[in-house]
């Protein structure tokens, strides 16, 4: 319009002018923009394992972080990686609402939950969604057995777990008489059965068999039960929060058993729960996972740097949770695109060398070759004994 009430140089001038304009906007306007990503974090931040689930969520943290400060692109755009986390509570209930939020959320990937009982009911909202989701920590076996796509896992099962330990109980420790208590959720319940069946395996006797629930604190009638069997090794199935307790009051009523547990109870705030019942080389107990070979000393570099940047020590899975996060973000780009449609398929034949050693996943989404480590407690210590491949 302007060019054609002007006439000559003057003409010619605004078309350049506006030309050059339009040319600026259109640029402006292709150029690629940052790419907003989200991966959700579920895990209990609240309630009595809360150091737990925190310790997750640092692990998860601290991935973001460095992965935003490497500043990857995908589909030719920088993108920004952005946590959102959860509260679960170690409840089921409350771990499908926090599913559903991250659902509503529009999450890339969930990497949780922590416990059994709250991934496994999870998984379901996930799937129908179509999300991806690594646990970094859920053993129980069923997680993986319920034939979704999206569940993965990056840790051994209860089967590898609970049943090492109870041939551990009878051909390491020759336990002639074995008591087992677990407290009910779709994980104590889970170790404690797979204990029972290695300990039948190689050739022990369980002499009894108690419940509790996670939330218990007083466990004086069953340990008086117990009592009477006379064991050599007590069991729990369950987390820490309870195992400690239940260990001072063992103390209480003169058992002298070894006590003995999974995951749940094998980390660094058993230490502080049950205090001068810890005892030296009595308590025995497995985390599923553990490193060996040229992993220790990465291993030992994570948990450096862990402690630098996150202000605490390692308590448990954070290894885990941060190689799940690297994990998924290793399919997007081997996919070349954040949609979870899109990735799923790469994160499905994944081959990745972690912190925690390779990561590979089988048909149903368990870790290939998964490990765990055995650990026992010396003067107020946990100190590993050794790595089962």
């Amino acid at each position: 319009m302007i060019a054609t009430l002007m006439k000559g140089p003057a003409a010619k001038k605004a078309l350049l002018t506006s030309a050059a304009l339009i040319a600026v906007a259109v640029a402006a306007g292709c150029a690629p923009k940052d790419a907003s990503v989200k991966i959700g974090h579920v895990g209990p931040l609240t309630g009595s394992i809360a150091h737990l689930g925190k310790d997750n969520e640092a692990g998860a943290k601290m991935a973001i972080a460095e992965l935003n400060k490497a500043e990857i692109k995908i589909d030719g755009k920088k993108v920004v990686f952005s946590l959102i986390s959860e509260d679960d509570g170690a409840d089921p209930k409350q771990g499908t609402a926090a599913a559903q939020k991250l659902v509503d959320a529009k999450v890339a990937g969930v990497i949780g939950h922590l416990n059994s009982g709250t991934t496994i009911p999870a998984s379901k909202i996930y799937s129908d969604a179509g999300i991806p989701q690594i646990s970094p920590s859920a053993t129980n076996p069923k997680y993986t057995q319920q034939g979704f796509k999206t569940a993965f896992r990056v840790v051994a099962n209860d089967a590898t777990l609970g049943g090492v330990l109870g041939k551990y109980a009878v051909n390491e420790l020759k336990a002639k008489s074995i008591a087992v208590i677990d407290d009910r959720t779709a994980y104590g319940q889970g170790v404690a059965d797979e204990f029972v069946k290695g300990v039948e395996a190689a050739g022990g006797k369980v002499v009894d068999r108690q419940f509790t629930t996670d939330k218990a604190t007083d466990f004086m009638s069953i340990l008086t039960a117990i009592r009477a069997k006379k064991p050599d090794v007590v069991f729990y199935g369950g987390m820490d929060a309870v195992g400690g307790p239940m260990l001072r009051q063992m103390d209480q009523l003169k058992i002298n058993a070894k006590f003995m547990g999974g995951d749940g109870i094998c980390t660094g705030e058993l230490i502080k729960l049950a205090d001068k019942a810890l005892g030296n080389n009595r308590v025995f107990c497995a985390e599923a996972g553990g490193v060996v070979g040229p992993y220790e000393q990465k291993m030992a570099d994570f948990k450096e740097r862990f402690k630098k940047e996150m202000g605490a020590e390692v308590n448990l899975y954070s290894p885990y949770v941060y190689d799940a996060v690297m994990v998924m973000v290793e399919a997007m780009k081997k996919a070349n695109s954040t949609d979870p449609k899109k990735y799923l398929p790469e994160l499905a034949k994944i081959q990745y060398e972690g912190v925690t050693g390779p990561i590979a996943f089988d048909e149903k989404g368990d870790i290939k070759g998964g490990t765990l480590t055995l650990f026992t407690y010396k003067d107020g210590k946990r100190e590993s004994l050794k790595v089962i491949q």
